[in-house]
């Protein structure tokens, strides 16, 4: 198909095994792979593909063709598209396309003529070629490709894989977007390395039921996938029967008593052992086989962090979540938590062959042989990145007396109030996304007399409080302006509060009339808030929870899934959440 080497294949589309079969076919005769999150829009897809320089694109169906189509004038590197599942696409114009079926006839009537031709190529792969450019989430501004190398790769999994060994019978359910480094790392590099098994969800809605099915034992997912495990859990609690709810009440201090153990490293006593296995019995091992957590033994969170009620609440089930920090820079992990040594204020210590060191400025710095080498046509962002081997994060932590590393916040998202007292906003917002009716939350206060909050509602568990209370609503936004769910968010608050030092409390807060969306560059595509727009965006709101006003008026474009928008007009309240009692 006049692939030369070096070259690059931008891969798009959901999770499944044609995604790795190219990939992997890239990487074998010396070129990268260039992820695209599925759902990304024309102009993400658009950067990702001329700023990588692709010069094929793989597309899993129709839906992602079209996408490509609208912009095939504007990406003159694409040479050829590869579509997996042409379903839909017979009348199409098929001088740009090959299906994936005809590509793999073309190889193997290839191999047949030139059988020696596989392995020439392979041979001219060193350890230090890219096998894979990774984009960074673009928290900050546009993605860059962090260029990995298989050396990059192949050490991570090593290397971690000594601290918690997979093993070839365990089972991974690749669920969470492959451009994303964390999954690269599970079911891509540490599968290699340790040869267990990937499955794929049948589809992207299925993936509770899928994993409930497979029982994986290798499970790797950011904190959102853990807090809405946990929301869920309580919501059902509240709807099941009687008699459920009162093993959860008896059970639930038990679990946590001997979480709290286990947590300290301490010697359990044979009370609270049988105590334990009696719940155990009877709650904790249909609730884990329910949710598909039952065989788990290599659990892992990672991406930002967990909130210490979250994990908390896991490790009474008897899951044994361990926190994971890394970037895209790092080949995934470079710190983690090693069993009998979690310490939920920190995500763990560095890995086997990662340096870890903090610099005068309290940022952590990096260096070993998983992290990148630089990133691609980006030398300016390389010089700043990389200084004397040393990864420069642009995380601001800590060491500890043992050696672990406390994570605090982005250097350039700590903030200070007007008095000078600092605080994270990351720690406030984790806490307050445990709660069951608070989905996403947006801390602000820097220069300002106090913290306030932007929030979006659960509507599933706001929705579902509603009903059982004849609160009747229509709407996302005609739900989050009740005044009834603003006394509820408000009392949520009050209660968050409490496990704060008083200058970090939230004193106002606004319940946004719209939820973030990545398809308004609100977050990225691994659901992190893009900090700076969302300030941006709402800055009336912002100068609202700091002025005298009650309420605002405002005007947004509120777009569909299939991309025609509206504008709608609405008021919001500005509340004060009253003091903890």
């Amino acid at each position: 198909m006049g692939y030369a080497p070096g070259e690059k294949l931008a891969i798009i589309g959901d999770n499944r095994p044609e995604w790795l079969y190219c990939e992997l076919s890239i990487q074998s005769v010396g070129g990268a792979a260039v992820g695209i999150f599925p759902d990304s829009h024309v102009t993400q897809i658009k950067h990702i593909i001329n700023q990588s320089d692709a010069a094929f694109l793989m597309v899993e169906d129709q839906e992602q063709a079209d996408k490509f189509l609208e912009i095939r004038d504007e990406c003159p590197g694409i040479r050829k598209i590869i579509v997996d599942d042409p379903k839909g696409m017979r009348h199409y114009d098929w001088s740009s396309f090959v299906s994936l079926s005809d590509v793999r006839e073309m190889g193997h009537e290839y191999d047949q003529k030139h059988p020696e031709a596989f392995d020439r190529h392979l041979d001219q792969v060193s350890e230090n070629t890219v096998a894979l450019i990774a984009y960074t989430s673009g928290t900050t501004g546009l993605p860059k490709g962090a260029m990995l190398t298989h050396r990059n790769m192949v050490r991570m999994a090593g290397n971690y894989d000594e601290i918690d060994p997979a093993y070839p019978d365990d089972n991974h359910v690749s669920f969470l977007p492959l451009p994303w480094i964390g999954e690269q790392m599970t079911a891509v590099s540490w599968n290699l390395y340790k040869g267990f098994t990937v499955n794929f969800p049948e589809k992207p809605e299925t993936v509770a039921e899928n994993i409930r099915e497979v029982g994986p034992n290798i499970l790797f997912a950011p904190p959102r996938f853990w807090e809405k495990i946990c929301s869920d859990i309580q919501v059902k609690i509240q709807d099941a029967v009687w008699i459920k709810r009162w093993f959860y009440r008896l059970c639930m201090p038990v679990g946590f008593k001997m979480a709290e153990y286990r947590l300290a490293n301490k010697r359990t006593p044979l009370t609270l052992n049988l105590a334990y296995q009696i719940c155990h019995l009877c709650m904790f091992r249909s609730l884990k086989n329910y949710l598909g957590l039952g065989n788990l033994r290599n659990v892992y969170t990672g991406g930002a962090a967990l909130g210490p009620e979250i994990f908390n609440l896991f490790q009474a089930l008897g899951v044994n979540i361990k926190q994971l920090y890394g970037q895209t820079e790092t080949s995934g992990i470079s710190v983690g938590h090693r069993n009998g040594e979690i310490k939920l204020t920190t995500v763990g210590k560095p890995i086997p062959g990662v340096e870890i060191k903090i610099s005068d400025t309290g940022e952590i710095l990096t260096r070993g042989d998983t992290v990148f080498i630089g990133y691609y046509k980006d030398e300016e962002s390389t010089r700043k990145s990389l200084i004397d081997g040393w990864l420069h994060s642009g995380d601001q932590g800590l060491l500890d007396e043992d050696g672990h590393l406390v994570m605090v916040d982005r250097m350039k998202d700590v903030m200070r109030l007007s008095d000078g007292s600092k605080f994270s906003p990351q720690l406030i917002e984790n806490k307050l996304k445990f709660s069951i009716y608070i989905a996403e939350a947006v801390v602000v206060g820097k220069d300002r007399p106090f913290v306030g909050a932007m929030i979006n509602i659960d509507m599933g568990n706001v929705g579902k409080w509603a009903e059982s209370r004849k609160i009747t609503y229509t709407t996302y936004t005609d739900l989050s302006q009740k005044e009834e769910v603003y006394e509820l968010i408000a009392q949520e608050m009050s209660v968050i509060n409490k496990s704060l030092p008083k200058a970090a409390w939230v004193r106002k807060f606004v319940t946004l009339h719209k939820e973030l969306d990545a398809d308004d560059d609100e977050m990225t595509r691994t659901r992190k808030v893009r900090r700076s727009v969302v300030e941006d965006r709402y800055s009336q709101l912002i100068e609202a929870l700091y002025g005298d006003q009650d309420a605002l008026g405002v005007t947004s474009d509120i777009r569909y899934r299939d991309g025609k928008a509206f504008r709608m007009e609405t008021t919001v309240q500005i509340k004060t959440v009253p003091d903890p009692q």
